[in-house]
């Protein structure tokens, strides 16, 4: 099995790019987002070790971004809570999906959880500045304040394009992402 990283900014369409591969996607995103509904563990550790933000399950976005926002040791607390779980889903994706030729790994904090291994194959997906700050703040709940706390976590954007052996210039389109994707393609198979 051919693991694929996608690295990139936020908002920079990593998603986007993962979800046109054709091959399984594991999404933390979405994975977390789901743990926030379903997953009364976290509740519980998140309401033991932050009782003031905390109050009610399933957990609420808001309380995650007041318990972040109010102050920067919370964001590192969560993480901590969360990332335990969030490992377990990807290591039963990577499972159930053995036998695949390829799957996609759409993990923001990839390289700096170290959840990395040396043979994965990184890309990292490019996109216009300004581009994606427009993408950012036509997002519900945008919230500038939080998005640069998330920034301050992550490795340097010239880190990650460094350490990545594909780059997908994403402008939006469609046509862009799959000619990218099919020339990876043709070059990793």
């Amino acid at each position: 099995m051919i693991r694929v990283g996608i690295l990139g900014d936020i908002g920079s369409g990593k998603s986007y790019v993962s979800k046109n591969f054709g091959f399984p996607v594991f999404n933390a995103d979405s994975e977390v987002a789901k743990l926030y509904k379903t997953n009364k563990k976290i509740y519980l550790e998140l309401k033991k070790i932050l009782p003031n933000y905390f109050n009610s399950f399933p957990i609420q976005k808001e309380d995650i971004s007041s318990a972040i926002l109010e102050n920067n040791n919370n964001l590192k607390k969560i993480i901590k809570v969360v990332h335990l779980e969030v490992r377990k889903k990807m290591r039963t994706f990577l499972k159930n999906n053995k036998n695949k030729k390829i799957v996609i790994l759409d993990i923001p904090l990839l390289l700096e959880n170290k959840i990395n291994k040396k043979n994965d194959i990184l890309i990292f997906v490019q996109s216009k500045k300004s581009e994606v700050t427009k993408r950012l703040n036509n997002r519900p709940n945008f919230n500038k304040k939080l998005f640069k706390k998330f920034k301050k976590i992550q490795l340097p954007l010239a880190y990650k394009k460094n350490k990545s052996q594909f780059i997908i210039k994403n402008d939006f389109t469609k046509r862009s992402v799959i000619k990218g994707i099919d020339k990876i393609l043709n070059e990793i198979k």
